[in-house]
């Protein structure tokens, strides 16, 4: 059924879909109506789940971890200084292999405190054992997160997932979104089984957790590794799968953009990749050779995929809205350069940083961007990080 919605309400008719048991909620903005939303559906009638109220984020985390260890399919929803609260409880869901999907709704996390966007509060997560999905729109929210739900609970995988919805921009626009059957839905994500749920005694005090160190630590955290890796392998079934039943796909770990014949390639994640393809469309019509590649699975990161699209490319302009500070440059940018940093017919690279405090990634600038790429693919000397708001 077609319905105008914006990513928040997407993402609580993606969890009423997937038929969650356990949601934990506690507001912050700009994720707040995700969790009213899902409310509301249990008000209603329209979801069987237990809504559970707390005082922080932390213990958000924390009760849904719970639950997942007692084999509930659980969701939450968060944002910035909410997502930094709830670090420690993360690094144990992770560790302890809980499946579970979880909606970051970005919002800057500066001490200047404001409501504003960036992507700083999920690039703090990266290396937290999370999975991470970066859908660019409401459509490519909801059907990521039933996605996400496979990939969580898949028993080669067993790690939360956590899905990066740019605030205010994604969270708050609307737009047309196909919602499907709850039939169909169930055809693809069958009811969450409980055969890995922790089986409780009544009166009796439990303890979940592990206590290692040493060699046996190190095994733990190389399984846990290759878990993450097997994902590569694993993720792009799921999404073929989902194709067969909704006819949408998004081409699995990364989207490319008539990137096939591209000598200039601009790549980004998020909600910026919509206004970069049209740049890109643009530019062809010109006769310029540009193509786009979107970062849509981040973690485990798509090294190989990244690796075979730039190679033999000029130039690639990387567009991000974080800073990774130390380093003066964006995170997929950081990243995207030691993918590629020991391989042979590699393009210059060229970090932009834009986006930032809710400014928009304008047209303008990714022409700028766009610009700056192919004179360094030319051999003209351009700076390698900018600025594109204020340069």
């Amino acid at each position: 059924m077609l319905k105008v919605l914006s990513g928040n309400k997407a993402a609580a008719y993606a969890a009423k879909l997937a038929r969650i048991e356990v949601a934990a909620v506690y507001p912050i903005t700009p994720q707040s109506q995700i969790g009213e939303d899902v409310s509301k559906f249990v008000a209603d009638g329209e979801l069987d789940c237990s809504i559970i109220e707390v005082e922080g984020e932390h213990s958000v985390m924390s009760a849904i971890t719970g639950a997942a260890v007692a084999g509930s399919r659980v969701f939450t929803a968060t944002s910035s200084l909410g997502l930094a609260y709830m670090t420690e409880p993360m690094m144990f869901a992770a560790g302890m292999r809980v499946p579970m999907v979880m909606i970051d709704v970005t919002r800057e996390t500066s001490a200047q405190r404001g409501i504003s966007t960036s992507r700083q509060d999920a690039a703090s997560t990266r290396d937290s054992g999370w999975l991470e999905i970066d859908p660019s729109n409401a459509q490519e929210l909801l059907d990521s997160i039933l996605m996400a739900y496979r990939l969580s609970e898949d028993a080669d995988v067993l790690l939360p997932v956590l899905l990066v919805s740019d605030g205010f921009f994604m969270s708050h626009q609307y737009e047309p979104v196909d919602v499907p059957e709850q039939e169909l839905v169930d055809k693809f994500l069958a009811p969450v089984k409980k055969r890995h749920g922790t089986q409780f005694s009544d009166g009796k005090a439990m303890q979940f957790a592990l206590s290692l160190s040493g060699l046996p630590y190190i095994q733990y955290r190389y399984q846990t590794l290759q878990a993450i890796d097997r994902v590569k392998e694993i993720f792009p079934k799921i999404e073929a799968e989902f194709e067969q039943i909704f006819g949408r796909s998004y081409g699995g770990l990364v989207e490319e953009y008539r990137t096939e014949d591209a000598e200039y390639v601009l790549m980004t994640n998020g909600s910026a990749a919509g206004m970069v393809k049209n740049v890109v469309d643009a530019a062809r019509k010109e006769g310029i050779k540009a193509g786009l590649v979107r970062i849509r699975m981040y973690r485990p990161y798509p090294r190989e995929d990244i690796i075979r699209i730039l190679r033999g490319k000029k130039a690639c302009g990387v567009i991000d809205r974080s800073i990774c500070l130390g380093w003066n440059c964006g995170h997929l940018f950081q990243e995207a350069r030691a993918a590629i940093a020991l391989e042979p017919d590699m393009p210059k690279m060229l970090s932009f940083i834009d986006g930032i405090s809710s400014l928009d990634i304008t047209r303008e600038h990714i022409e700028l961007a766009l610009g700056m790429t192919m004179a360094a693919g030319e051999g003209e000397p351009v700076q390698e990080t900018n600025w594109l708001s204020w340069e």
